[in-house]
């Protein structure tokens, strides 16, 4: 009868065990289930994405030809270039000086004011 008890509670103790494991395996399934994506995932993505396109685009502003503003004459040219051409005008400093203080006058001048309506009295 002794040895009859220790089975039935060892069985017992086995079924119970499993039970819990089993319960445990479906509340972590169902908590998987319905957890919602992180909030702003979806911003967090197409930011990422954005910034790519971004340094993309700026890398290939440094290294290329191009126009900033060609009504202006303002051209972009290859950061390295630009730095050759910085040392060699560097030599005659004075003269680079003033040449480029010109050109700075000019990209960055405003635009002159549309002409003023005549007064249709006059």
């Amino acid at each position: 009868m002794a040895e009859q008890s220790k089975s039935k509670t060892a069985l017992t103790v086995v079924v119970v065990l499993a039970t819990l494991l089993l319960v445990g395996f479906l509340v972590r399934q169902m908590a998987s289930y319905t957890t919602p994506a992180p909030v702003g995932a979806d911003r967090a993505a197409a930011r990422a994405k954005d910034n790519v396109e971004i340094r993309a685009a700026g890398e290939n502003g440094l290294a290329s030809y191009g126009y900033v503003d060609q009504a202006k004459g303002v051209v972009r040219i290859p950061i390295a270039e630009a730095m050759k051409m910085t040392v060699q005008g560097y030599r005659e400093a004075g003269k680079f000086r003033t040449d480029l203080l010109a050109r700075v006058e000019k990209a960055t001048a405003a635009a002159p004011k549309p002409p003023e309506k005549p007064n249709e009295y006059e």
